[in-house]
């Protein structure tokens, strides 16, 4: 929808030359140069000086950068919008899914779901889950997914700006490498986790976690708290490699194969539910409105 040497433009901008900007897009110095110099002439005007310190922009080239990011996020919008128009005519919701957000749960009701909405389809949209992603999909539920399933609470809805459809009370389990001693058991106690690192996540990012946090303080010292930051792929393998116990849900127990879900009998779980857009599309809210039927 525009022309991509303006792509070019603001790497070569950002980077400072020509060489950096073609490293970061995986293409040659001397095919960034052609693209420059071509869309120079398309303009006619001069985007760079070329000094020995590197480029610097001129005064056109300066205001061009400014419009151009306009421009490319204007057109970016615009698919999206044109997508949304789509999913709307076509009653499309579009599932995010990662193995900390499986839609698992979701697959299973959606037959209960279609006796409400016969004309609704789903598509998986995968996504990797990094803080980054977190924040960027979570924050603009609605633009390229609809809805996310996962563990939630007030704290994480407002920090994240999105909304929660709770579907069920989620009991903490514990998470232990198929090779840690608490494996063999089937069930544990807070007792058996005596003189075991458990990681939780950081304070103030549940408010049901740290009322856990603050019982072990209480009640089980013996208990050694690790603090961790996100729940990624990074928490699951420092889980295996470090032999420490994670804390976790039920539904997370396919996410690592070397990593055994194990209840524990403590009265502590998380709501687990639907994250979506605190202003939902019409076709979105049909769709919720069919979930909370589906599971009653």
């Amino acid at each position: 929808m525009y022309n991509p040497q303006l792509d070019t433009f603001l790497h070569v901008a950002d980077a400072g030359s020509f060489n950096k900007a073609a490293e970061e897009s995986y293409i040659t110095p001397t095919a960034v140069i052609k693209q420059i110099n071509l869309l120079e002439a398309s303009l006619g005007v001069k985007l760079f000086e070329r000094t020995h310190r590197g480029l610097i922009l001129t005064k056109a080239g300066k205001s061009l950068y400014q419009d151009t990011k306009y421009v490319i996020q204007y057109c970016r919008d615009s698919v999206t919008r044109a997508k949304n128009a789509m999913q709307e005519d076509t009653k499309v919701i579009r599932i995010g899914s990662s193995p900390m957000t499986p839609a698992q749960l979701l697959m299973q009701l959606w037959p209960k779901i279609q006796t409400h909405c016969p004309d609704m389809k789903f598509q998986i949209i995968p996504f990797e889950n990094t803080p980054e992603n977190a924040r960027e999909i979570l924050g603009n539920l609605g633009k390229n997914i609809d809805v996310v399933g996962g563990i939630f609470d007030e704290t994480m809805l407002e920090l994240r700006r999105c909304a929660g459809l709770e579907l069920s009370r989620e009991p903490f389990c514990c998470a232990v490498s198929i090779h840690h001693r608490l494996a063999e058991k089937d069930r544990l106690k807070p007792e058996d986790l005596y003189g075991e690192n458990l990681m939780l996540m950081r304070r103030d990012w549940s408010h049901y976690v740290d009322r856990l946090r603050d019982d072990i303080w209480q009640n089980h010292s013996r208990i050694h708290i690790v603090d961790f930051d996100f729940y990624s792929m990074e928490a699951f393998n420092r889980c295996e490699n470090s032999n420490d116990v994670l804390l976790a849900i039920p539904g997370w127990a396919s996410v690592h194969p070397l990593l055994k879900v194990i209840p524990v009998d403590w009265e502590h779980s998380i709501p687990f539910g639907l994250l979506h857009a605190p202003q939902p599309s019409g076709i979105v809210k049909q769709f919720l409105e069919a979930v909370k039927a589906a599971v009653q």
